[in-house]
C-alpha cells in the first residue's frame, strides 16, 4: 500500500489535511487513526467530519464517552468511534459495527480494534515532533498518492 509523511507544522494544517482526506473518501472506507494523546486525531476528525458536512461550524463532540457519534454527509452516514475507553473488541458489535461498515466508519484509538480492523483501510498514524508541530503518516490505496498537497496555512 502507498505510504505518504506529510509535516503539519501547525493546527490549521492538521484542518487542511482533514478537508482534503474527505474530497477522497467514499461509503465503506474505514480511517483508522492512531498516534499518542494530543496528537491531533480529534482535531483531524472534526475537520473531516466539517468538510463532509459542508458545514465549517458543525458541533463535533468527542465521542470519548458515548463512544459512538454517528453524522450525516453527502457520502451518507459517516460513524466517528472514539475506542479510548473500549474494554474490549468485541464491544463494538453492541456499538452497531456492522452496521456503521456500511458507511464510512473513523476511528480513534484504532489500535484497539485487534482483529476486527478493517481491511483495506487509511491507516493515519499522527505524532508530535519537537517544536509543536505534528507529522502524518498515511498508509492508503492509490489515493495516498492522490492526496493534493496541503495549502499554505497561516499559523498563529
Amino acid at each position: 500500500m502507498p505510504e505518504r509523511l506529510i509535516t503539519l507544522p501547525g493546527p490549521g494544517h492538521t484542518d487542511a489535511l482533514g478537508a482534503l482526506v474527505a474530497r477522497l473518501l467514499r461509503p465503506g472506507d474505514a480511517l483508522l487513526l492512531s498516534g499518542p494523546m494530543g496528537a491531533g486525531k480529534s482535531a483531524f476528525a472534526r475537520a473531516l467530519l466539517r468538510a463532509l458536512s459542508g458545514d465549517p461550524a458543525l458541533e463535533v463532540p468527542s465521542p470519548t464517552f458515548t463512544l459512538v457519534q454517528t453524522y450525516d454527509t453527502a457520502l451518507g452516514p459517516v460513524a466517528h468511534f472514539d475506542l479510548w475507553r473500549l474494554g474490549d473488541a468485541y464491544e463494538l458489535e453492541e456499538l452497531g459495527w456492522d452496521d456503521a461498515r456500511q458507511g464510512i466508519v473513523l476511528v480513534e484509538w484504532a489500535e484497539r480494534l485487534d482483529e476486527l480492523t478493517p481491511s483495506p483501510a487509511l491507516e493515519l498514524d499522527l505524532s508530535l515532533d519537537a517544536h509543536g508541530g505534528r507529522t502524518a503518516r498515511l498508509v492508503w490505496d492509490d489515493r495516498a498518492l492522490a492526496l493534493p498537497s496541503l495549502p499554505d496555512v497561516a499559523t498563529p
